[in-house]
Formats: structure tokens, C-alpha cells, sequence
């Protein structure tokens, strides 16, 4: 039986957001729940289950910072692609729920230094916020060194993990997997895929507000206005770009893992089905605003 104290529990919860984004994107697109994760319910979450882990009361638990990391589009590009308007939307939302954002301009090889940067904002704030509990959300082995950093000042750790697989929409099985040395190194791994697919505690409230109800999911396909009419095949893909073959035409057209709309680049596969829209270059037209078809 817990012993209940009256201390307050202080934690800090540090989102890897391409991470969170990945995982946001399987339980809209692929899972059967077809909804987004609310951040105010899995803070709920994060606050429930600190309280029966470290055997206290939920109101003297409080999430007292929380911070979100991720790689972000230059200002121009943005607008190029008319993302300006759905990245500031996601940023109230933040906001709203009390989320502190830090953002790094992504290059042609996507993001470079957002995991170093959450560690070093992650650590310096325990050290002098005297965090009790620090919450990591992602699924990296790169976090390893700041979970073992946090283990030497007294501040445990709990872990938001989530293993799943599925389809795509061409058939391709994807995985996800949280490294294994992570989940050991930590005082309190919970693994959401299973607490979400268990089915005796999928009623329970904690679960049922973990997602956005109906009315309020983010559907990507609307964000920019109608989908483009110009429809191709993945026919190749590299380090931060591939190519697009296109019906009519003899030319495969070039595309920026930043041109990438509904979907993680590293997602794509060759022979996926997307629509684009056409942007002319001085080394010819380019393929923007690319869409995954479902």
C-alpha cells in the first residue's frame, strides 16, 4: 500500500517533437482510434502516473516546465509552401497549454543538433529547477547520456515510449521502436502502445482524453486548401531529396524533403503515390507541396 505524502512532486516534461509529430501521425492516420494526441490529456497522464509511482496525491503533482524541441522551416520556405499559417496554429496550441518552444532552422539533411539541445536544456534546467521527476518523450538512444546525467543528481526519469508497426498505404510494413538501453536506464518506462492498446483500461478516462475528440483533429489534407491535380510515383529517394515520375512526362521531377507535407520523409518509399504542385526553377520545375495518397 502507497504511502501518501503532501510534498510537491515538481516535473518537467521535454518533447522530441519530430518524434511526438511520428507518433501523432500513426494514431491520426493508421490507427484505429484515427484521432491526434491532446498535449492537456497526456499532461493529465504524466500527472497520474507520477502520483502512483512515486506514491502521492495527483494535485501535488505538477508539471511545473515542459519544453518542445524540433527542426524548423526557414520563414521563406514556409511561405513558399503556405505552411506559415498551420505552423503558428500549432504554436497557440503550445502555447495554450503552457509549452515552451525551441526551434532550430532545418537544413537540406533535416535536423542537426535538436537532440543535443534538448539534453543541455533538459540538464541545466534539473540542476536549477530541482526538477524530482524529469519526462522524456522519445524514443532514442541518443538520450542515454542525459538520462545517465540526470541519474547522477537524484532526478529520475520517466520515459513516454511507444513500439508499434503498421501498413502503409502502399503495403509496406513500417516499424517504430524505443532503444532498449533507454528504457532500462530509466526509473519509469512507460510504454504507451500497450497502456493505449490495453484493452480493460482503454475506457478508462485518463485513456479516452488522451486523443482530441472528432471536431477538433488536425486534418493535414485541408491545412493548404485543395490537393493538387498533378498526381506521380516516388521513383527514387536520397539523403534529403528524391525524384518524382510523372505520367505525361519523359523527366523526373526533383523534390525537398521539406517539400514533404502529410508524411515523415524518412517514411517514404519508392512507388508511393503522391499529388504535388509545380514550382518553376533556373534548372527547371521542381515538385512542391508533395502529398502521400492514402
Amino acid at each position: 500500500m502507497a504511502v501518501f505524502t503532501n510534498k510537491l512532486t515538481r516535473i518537467g516534461v521535454f518533447y522530441d517533437g519530430n518524434y511526438f509529430l511520428h507518433v501523432s501521425n500513426y494514431y491520426n492516420y493508421y490507427h484505429e482510434n484515427r484521432a491526434r494526441i491532446s498535449f492537456k490529456g497526456l499532461h493529465n497522464l504524466i500527472r497520474q502516473k507520477t502520483a502512483e509511482l512515486e506514491g502521492t496525491e495527483f494535485r501535488y503533482c505538477q508539471i511545473v516546465d515542459a519544453h518542445y524541441f524540433r527542426g524548423r522551416l526557414r520563414a521563406k520556405e514556409a511561405e513558399q509552401r503556405d505552411l506559415l499559417l498551420k505552423e503558428r496554429n500549432f504554436e497557440d496550441i503550445l502555447l495554450r497549454e503552457g509549452i515552451t518552444t525551441h526551434y532550430l532552422p532545418m537544413g537540406p539533411d533535416g535536423e542537426k543538433g535538436i537532440d543535443v539541445w534538448l539534453s543541455l536544456e533538459a540538464f541545466e534546467l534539473a540542476i536549477y529547477k530541482h526538477f524530482d521527476v524529469v519526462v522524456l518523450i522519445a524514443g532514442d538512444g541518443d538520450f542515454l547520456p542525459l538520462v545517465r546525467k540526470l541519474n547522477t543528481i537524484g532526478t529520475r526519469v520517466m520515459l513516454l515510449a511507444w513500439d508499434f508497426k503498421f501498413r502503409d498505404q502502399n503495403n509496406v510494413e513500417r516499424e517504430t521502436r524505443t532503444s532498449q538501453a533507454l528504457i532500462e536506464e530509466v526509473t519509469y518506462p512507460i510504454m504507451m502502445s500497450r497502456l493505449i492498446d490495453d484493452r480493460a483500461s482503454a475506457k478508462e478516462p485518463i485513456i479516452k482524453d488522451l486523443f482530441l475528440p472528432g471536431e477538433a483533429k488536425i486534418v493535414d489534407f485541408e491545412v493548404n486548401g485543395n490537393i493538387s491535380e498533378t498526381v506521380g510515383t516516388i521513383k527514387a529517394l536520397k539523403d534529403g531529396y528524391g525524384f518524382i515520375a510523372k505520367k505525361d512526362s519523359p523527366d523526373d521531377l526533383f523534390f525537398h524533403y521539406s517539400s514533404v507535407i502529410n508524411a515523415d520523409f524518412n517514411e517514404l518509399a519508392v512507388g508511393d503515390r503522391v499529388t504535388f504542385d509545380l514550382k518553376e526553377t533556373d534548372r527547371g520545375p521542381n515538385a512542391v507541396n508533395v502529398r502521400v495518397v492514402s
